[in-house]
């Protein structure tokens, strides 16, 4: 694949002198692609009917209209457009053996993916106040946690994931990039595109670290304060039964929360060299399609509410009444 540059004045311009980049993608062989594409269609697929089932059982259920799972519809939301984002453009890829992506293109898909992760992080941690006010404070549960504020959390989480994705991108533009032009992933992101750039990435690199850190460290620490006082307040129950229903309800969140965390600090809060890529392919699978894929079944494996209302929607009232 040659290399396509854009010729003139621009070229001399602070605008990329590179018109695609060429995705590697996951792996080199023609044999593999097809079991790759296979696997990944089904994941695709179990992805986004579990989710939109968890979606539907929230909204004809009306004992799971609650704010915890106002949140988890939301949830459900951001893992269908996580994985849209990344697996359908892959797939297509593999489909058409043609591995290159546009600049514009490249920059839209890491501009959305970074919106919805960045969503998703702040949605889990509203998800852990809700927790902490339905454990540690009861009695004001229902004003602290009204549809107002359901609204208005959920509304600050897309305007700082908005704010931090768009910032991003902005300053992805001030690159140059002059070739090469492979990208060893399978979608476009921050850490493989610095490796690719002709110009210093240090200020972009330095700025992800800044807003990596509020937008994984702040959340992550009010995830744990809220935590620490929901494990004091179970402790003072004196009923093992009361314990384990306290706890039941915050088992599947903080699974969701040591994945999604585990992965995405690992993966922007160090910038490896181009060995480390094959790593971060890894990562990558993880943050866009392993994650998304376990959530509807992190959530509903161990709910009744939820399991009984996906039971309406698939067999119909009528064999359950």
């Amino acid at each position: 694949m040659s290399l396509q540059k854009l010729t003139g004045p621009e070229a001399g311009s602070n605008r990329t002198a590179v018109a695609e980049f060429v995705l590697l993608g996951l792996v080199q062989t023609e044999q593999m692609q097809p079991v790759v594409f296979v696997l990944f269609l089904f994941a695709y697929l179990v992805t986004t009917g579990g989710n939109l089932s968890i979606l539907a059982a929230i909204l004809v259920e009306p004992k799971l209209h609650t704010p915890m799972y106002f949140f988890l519809g939301n949830l459900s939301v951001l893992d269908v457009g996580c994985i849209t984002v990344t697996l359908p453009p892959m797939l297509g890829r593999l489909l058409s053996h043609k591995r290159t992506i546009s600049y514009d293109a490249c920059l839209s898909q890491l501009f959305f993916f970074h919106l919805l992760a960045g969503t998703d992080c702040f949605l889990l941690t509203a998800m852990a106040y809700d927790r902490f006010l339905a454990i540690c404070r009861p009695l004001t549960y229902s004003t602290h946690m009204s549809q107002t504020v359901q609204r208005m959390l959920a509304a600050a989480s897309w305007t700082c994931a908005f704010s931090n994705a768009l910032t991003h991108t902005i300053a992805l533009t001030t690159l140059n990039f002059c070739g090469p032009n492979k990208v060893n992933h399978f979608y476009c992101d921050l850490p493989q595109l610095f490796q690719l750039s002709c110009s210093s990435t240090q200020l972009n690199e330095l700025l992800l670290f800044a807003v990596g850190f509020i937008m994984a460290g702040v959340p992550l620490v009010l995830t744990i304060t809220s935590y620490i006082h929901v494990a004091a307040a179970v402790l003072r129950i004196r009923s093992v039964a009361g314990q384990k229903k306290a706890l039941s309800t915050c088992g599947s969140h903080l699974t969701v929360v040591c994945l999604f965390y585990g992965t995405g600090i690992f993966n922007y809060m160090r910038l490896g060299s181009e060995e480390a890529s094959d790593k971060d392919k890894g990562v990558g699978v993880f943050n866009s399609v392993i994650n998304p894929m376990l959530n509807p079944l992190i959530y509903s494996l161990r709910n009744p509410d939820v399991q009984g209302a996906l039971w309406r929607i698939f067999l119909g009232r009528r064999l359950l009444t």
